[in-house]
């Protein structure tokens, strides 16, 4: 089914043409674009791609003005995105000409509404056998056929990529195409054209030195769509996600200094060439150089490896595009609150409770089969993540979601189509990081953005003056702590205590075999067992009898 996402059988030139004349109220084609590539880019199921160079007496004034102006930057704006923990400067963005032209399949819609009356049909006959309405299938095709109404009009889409651009305006690690919506329509969109190259390719090859840096943007910008946003692109499989390279620039000290105390409406930075901060700009050429350095090397992996090596030795750093946001998911007040409860309980590590808010906001609780079991079944779950505290870089957090998708169809446990999105995206967004960083730890990622929802959170009491919501802010706090107490005494057992492990390795061997848990400090044994596990050596019985119910 891969092959829907690019290469599907392309519909004729011919029909392109027509369809685009009819968005530029009848103007011939050929005086549209200064250049056009007849070959489409890609070919989805419902629409297919072409590169294009526009006309520049069509550029919209909308894009033209895309480009800041530091005029109109406040200087905690300019210190916020000039400032980094390298002090390194990210890209400024500069609209193109250059263009992705989306045009819808010709009679695309007649052919999804038939193939929903066909699914509706055989979701009535399931739905008509004993045992099986709990699935409640004809509202699952009804929420399906809801998906793809929307993916039929693209005008949607590029309503989707302004409000991206508008999110991710302080997180330049992560872009979104600038669409051109004076030329948009419900069968056309033409958007600004993101040269790079596809993920795949670095997933494939590797992505030598920036395998680690390329799975933490990804996973931040997700965790910021999610838990500050609220506006997650809910389509992002390696195919919608392209990367490129800019150059960055350090800033000396005597430039810094400007850029701290320049005002911000001077008159020297009205003009083209008085931008005291002197933010780079992505250079197109530099993009395109390392571009054109690393799509020759594809049937070549040990060129491509050291070829990334000499990049990342020149500068270069790597910018992801999110493209194609169709689809999005927005969790109402009620999906919100429901899922950062069950993000806070299993971050509190509190099984037994994420399992009863499971049940409890649920969309029938009543016709779920045993609720309680279902609740000891999270409990011993999250435990399971628990004993593996220190070592959750460890943790296929997917395997984990796995089997809690398994345990709600066990027990009937029927969740909200955006929730189960949102666990769909998580699987999915895991399983592209690992393949880059296999250490990757996403409680780890999570911290900043902690810091963020829980300081939201307040701020959000406050405004409301709602003493309630102020205590559940505080405990998004207590969450953030815990995860960075973590933090630290992982970094101490990887720097101290392993190492004086290695040293008592004789005594540890002198060890018995079977250990009282209730005399012993938890995370010590905790020590002694990873290491003996790292020698290869077999471990005997253990009573883990502990002293408290919460232990």
């Amino acid at each position: 089914m891969s092959k829907l996402h690019s290469n599907v059988k392309a519909h004729r030139l011919s029909a392109t043409r027509q369809i685009i004349e009819a968005t530029f109220d009848g103007r011939p084609f050929d005086t549209i674009w200064d250049e056009f590539d007849p070959k489409p880019l890609g070919v989805g199921a419902i629409a297919q791609v072409y590169k294009a160079k526009v006309n520049s007496d069509l550029v919209p004034p909308s894009v033209l003005s895309g480009i800041p102006s530091s005029s109109q930057k406040t200087r905690a704006s300019r210190i916020r995105e000039t400032i980094s923990p390298l002090i390194k400067q990210s890209p400024e963005h500069i609209p193109s000409t250059h263009v992705a032209i989306k045009v819808q399949h010709p009679k695309v819609a007649k052919t999804i509404y038939r193939d929903l009356r066909i699914m509706r049909s055989f979701a009535a006959l399931i739905n008509a056998i004993p045992t099986m309405e709990w699935l409640s299938l004809p509202d699952e095709v009804d929420k399906f056929a809801e998906m793809m109404k929307l993916q039929l009009d693209l005008r949607i889409e590029g309503a989707n990529l302004e409000i991206f651009q508008h999110n991710f305006a302080q997180r330049p690690t992560v872009a979104f195409p600038s669409p051109y919506q004076e030329y948009t329509t419900r069968k056309v969109l033409i958007e600004e054209f993101a040269d790079g190259l596809p993920l795949p390719m670095f997933l494939d090859l590797g992505a030598g030195p920036y395998n680690k840096e390329l799975a933490d943007m990804g996973l931040d910008a997700f965790l910021h769509m999610l838990l500050i946003d609220n506006f997650v692109h809910a389509d992002l499989h390696p195919g919608n996600i392209i990367v490129r390279f800019y150059k960055s620039r350090t800033i000396d000290l005597h430039e810094l200094i400007q850029i701290l105390w320049s005002r911000p409406n001077n008159s020297n930075n009205q003009n083209g060439n008085g931008d005291s901060s002197k933010r780079k700009a992505l250079d197109p050429k530099v993009t395109e150089e390392a571009i054109a350095r690393l799509r020759p090397l594809k049937n070549n992996p040990g060129a491509w490896a050291a070829e990334l090596e000499k990049l990342d030795k020149e500068g270069f750093r790597p910018q992801l595009i999110f493209i194609d946001p169709g689809l999005v998911t927005e969790l109402n007040d009620a999906n919100r609150r429901n899922f950062l409860d069950l993000f806070r309980a299993v971050a509190e590590f509190d099984g037994y409770r994420a399992g009863h808010l499971m049940i409890e906001r649920c969309r029938q609780p009543d016709a779920v089969i045993e609720p309680e079991i279902f609740a000891l079944k999270m409990q011993h779950l999250v435990l399971g993540v628990k004993s593996k505290t220190f070592a959750l870089g460890q943790i296929k957090f997917g395997d984990v979601l796995h089997e809690v998708l398994r345990m709600v169809r066990n027990h009937h446990v029927r969740l909200e189509g955006d929730f189960v999105n949102v666990v769909i995206s998580i699987l999915l967004l895991e399983g592209i990081g690992r393949q880059l960083d296999p250490d990757m730890d996403l409680f780890k990622s999570a911290i900043p953005i902690l810091r963020e929802v829980g300081a939201q959170r307040a701020r959000e009491a406050i405004a409301k003056g709602e003493a309630g919501d102020l205590g559940v802010s505080g405990a998004w706090l207590k969450v953030w702590v815990g995860l960075e107490t973590r933090n630290l005494i992982t970094a101490s057992v990887q720097e101290v205590l392993f190492p004086l492990f290695a040293e008592t390795d004789g005594r540890l061997n002198n060890l018995s075999s079977t250990m009282d848990c209730r005399q012993t400090s938890r995370i010590g044994i905790e020590y002694i067992f990873t290491s003996r596990i790292q020698k290869g050596d077999s471990l005997g019985p253990i009573d883990c009898l502990y002293t408290t119910e919460q232990e």
